[in-house]
């Protein structure tokens, strides 16, 4: 299910939305120079970027102990068996928690979490107001980034990508608007099909499918992590925006664009 709107108006142009938008475009064509290509981008630049300025769950959880590209194209870490001498300088980890959430790892991976975020961010934004939407967006993506962590603390696999603090908005989307409708384009098969869902229908269905895959995601021999989608990082987003967003929100922004959608 891909969305194509949604039945809320804003009051107010959503600044924050667009200016994240813009950024993590400009990221994904201009500092990671990933290309306008479909395939994944396999550049030398674009795969040392990734595990310099990516995620890494054992950077993470080994503090002091980086992670390097090797000439073999495997990542290798300081403290791991096997592994001897320094990693070259590398960023901060701490600074990696916040440049992996504007990385993409394609084009249809950066355009299609443009899209959810413009969907739903622009609501969420006008019911928060700019600042404290930049916070809880941040805070989102490093709630993803300590689900899937915590699901596989060892891995080695560079974590990137919007999706996680967008899924800390979809949960905020679905606590505060959860009678909206969304306009969604529904495959079946080799077909598709043009409808009018709610909102909670297609959020639940949503998050049900990222708890799906992560079970399924555990169950191969190398566990959570192993690569591809992270859905920890979507659970873990998801569940920050369900709880914390009404901490953020402002019901009486929210009940005006309630009361134009009717």
């Amino acid at each position: 299910m891909f969305p194509i709107r949604d039945n809320i108006p804003t009051d107010r142009f959503p600044v924050v939305t667009v200016a994240i938008i813009v950024l993590n475009v400009v990221a994904y064509l201009f500092w990671q120079k990933g290309g306008i290509t479909l395939g994944d981008p396999s550049s030398p630049h674009y795969l040392h970027n990734l595990v310099d300025y990516g995620a890494i769950p054992y950077e993470i959880t080994h503090p002091g102990n980086h992670c390097e590209l090797a000439s073999s194209g495997d990542v290798l870490c300081e403290g791991q068996s096997g592994v001897s001498g320094a990693a070259e300088t590398q960023p901060s980890t701490w600074l990696t928690l916040f440049t992996s959430m504007f990385m993409h790892g394609g084009l249809l991976h950066l355009g299609g979490n443009m899209l959810f975020l413009w969907i739903f961010g622009n609501n969420v934004e006008d019911a928060m107001g700019p600042v404290k939407f930049v916070i809880f967006y941040l805070l989102a993506g490093l709630a993803a980034t300590a689900g899937q962590v915590i699901v596989d603390p060892s891995a080695t696999v560079p974590g990137i990508g919007a999706s996680g603090a967008i899924a800390g908005v979809l949960g905020g989307y679905l606590l505060l608007f959860p009678r909206a409708r969304v306009v969604t384009v529904v495959f079946i098969i080799f077909f598709f099909t043009i409808l009018e869902l709610p909102a909670l229908f297609f959020l639940v269905v949503w998050f049900a499918q990222q708890a799906l895959f992560g079970y399924f995601d555990l169950l191969q021999p190398t566990g959570g992590g192993g690569g591809g989608v992270a859905y920890f990082a979507h659970i873990g987003g998801f569940v920050f925006g369900l709880a914390l967003v009404k901490v953020f929100a402002d019901e009486a922004r929210r009940r005006r664009q309630l009361e134009r959608a009717r």
